[in-house]
């Protein structure tokens, strides 16, 4: 039996390959493995680094936006919590000057009160004393006029006697009733 009929027979049946390794098909892939070194190690240098410049400035960038972010927001804090002991303060001293006020508005409330009270004995008692001296004063004068009354009804009484004795007793008589009268004061 041939061998070489059978494997050139069987040369014959097989099917034709999609890829054979071969020495051409080595030969293009090392020079493409190749280009692709060359090409990727120019684009480092050409693309790459500038692009990973790029980047990194972007990321610094983006790192002090975010730091100056985070500063902005403790200052912000801290302002927020400034403000809210600022109003903390002012409310308590708003309750403090609402106190006095009210503490001073009852002592200017007991104080006039005081004062009008004694400014209306100072009245009652000059009022009373006035009355007082409008009594006497009344009281002299209805002396008087009991006086100038009783002069003439003696006047009268004695141009009316004829006789002396009669008008002494009558003067006697008015003189005694004039001093029993009491005086109401």
């Amino acid at each position: 039996m041939d061998y070489t009929l059978l494997l050139s027979a069987s040369d014959e049946l097989r099917a034709p390959f999609l890829f054979e390794l071969n020495i051409d098909t080595l030969t293009a892939i090392g020079i493409n493995l190749f280009n692709v070194a060359v090409l990727a190690i120019v684009l480092a240098f050409v693309l790459y680094k500038p692009v990973r410049k790029v980047l990194q400035k972007r990321t610094d960038r983006i790192q002090g936006e975010l730091s100056f972010a985070e500063k902005e927001l403790a200052d912000a804090t801290d302002l927020k919590h400034l403000y809210e002991q600022k109003l903390q303060e002012i409310d308590r001293e708003r309750e403090k000057i609402i106190a006095d006020a009210r503490k001073t508005a009852a002592d200017s409330g007991r104080r006039i009160l005081a004062d009008a009270k004694k400014e209306a004995d100072a009245i009652l008692k000059r009022t009373d004393a006035s009355v007082t001296a409008e009594w006497e004063r009344a009281q002299t004068e209805m002396r008087t006029a009991i006086i100038d009354v009783s002069a003439v009804m003696a006047e009268k009484f004695v141009s009316l006697a004829i006789n002396k004795d009669t008008h002494d007793r009558l003067f006697e008589e008015t003189v005694s009733d004039l001093e029993d009268i009491t005086w109401r004061g």
